[in-house]
């Protein structure tokens, strides 16, 4: 059944690299399985189980959320690809697999199953993916900092905080959402192209009004819950 789910995973994103040397040889360097001790163990964690005897294999440390997904390493993607990919990984290594298993594989489950949550949330999400995509890169943005940003932006910003705040219809609210909705897709289209150019800096500052209007989205969220 896995050796069937695994070969459907190379369809939706890329292929991966083959993993194994020829004639069933380990490529130089690479770990050997932990439960047969056999050469065809996964050359940095991808591949998910021992040709040789089938046992899950733990996460391999290198890879990039990108790569555990089987997507290219960019900014746009195909979101239904990416939840295909997820549902897949998810079935081949979900805990319910291994009950029967050794506490080993069950503890490997385990961690395969964390990092492909958190690597689908990740890359789901626009603001997400693009923070995700500067800080391989070796460029972060600081938590909790105004520092450098546009105080034209910083002033409209407070001033849709002030409609929400004000807002007393469900009319007010929505129109409200919609502006920010707007909003978003704008920042999202403008942080593709910058990506796609690789001008980081600029992916940084867009990222950086993203995540405002971000948390303007889950206020209207709020606004709109009945209390």
């Amino acid at each position: 059944m896995w050796q069937g789910a695994a070969r459907a995973l190379r369809g939706a994103c890329w292929a991966p690299r083959r993993p194994f040397g020829r004639a069933g040889s380990a490529p130089r360097g690479a770990p050997r399985c932990w439960s047969c001790g056999g050469p065809g163990a996964p050359a940095g964690g991808e591949a998910l189980f021992c040709p040789a005897c089938h046992a899950l294999q733990p996460p391999g440390p290198e890879l990039d959320f990108f790569r555990l997904l089987h997507c290219n390493r960019s900014f746009t993607v195909d979101v239904l690809s990416l939840k295909r990919q997820y549902q897949q990984l998810q079935r081949l290594v979900h805990p319910d697999n291994f009950s029967q298993r050794s506490q080993t594989e069950k503890d490997f489950s385990e961690q395969h199953s964390t990092l492909v949550n958190e690597a689908y949330k990740t890359l789901l999400a626009p603001l997400s993916r693009g923070l995700y995509l500067l800080k391989l890169q070796g460029v972060e943005i600081s938590e909790g900092t105004d520092a450098g940003m546009d105080m034209e932006f910083l002033g409209e910003i407070m001033e849709i905080n002030e409609k929400l705040a004000g807002a007393h219809s469900e009319a007010e609210t929505k129109e409200i959402e919609a502006f920010v909705q707007a909003k978003q897709k704008e920042l999202t289209e403008d942080l593709s192209k910058a990506f796609e150019q690789g001008d980081l800096q600029k992916a940084k500052e867009l990222l950086g009004k993203m995540k405002y209007f971000v948390n303007l989205e889950e206020k209207v969220k709020l606004k709109k819950t009945p209390s």
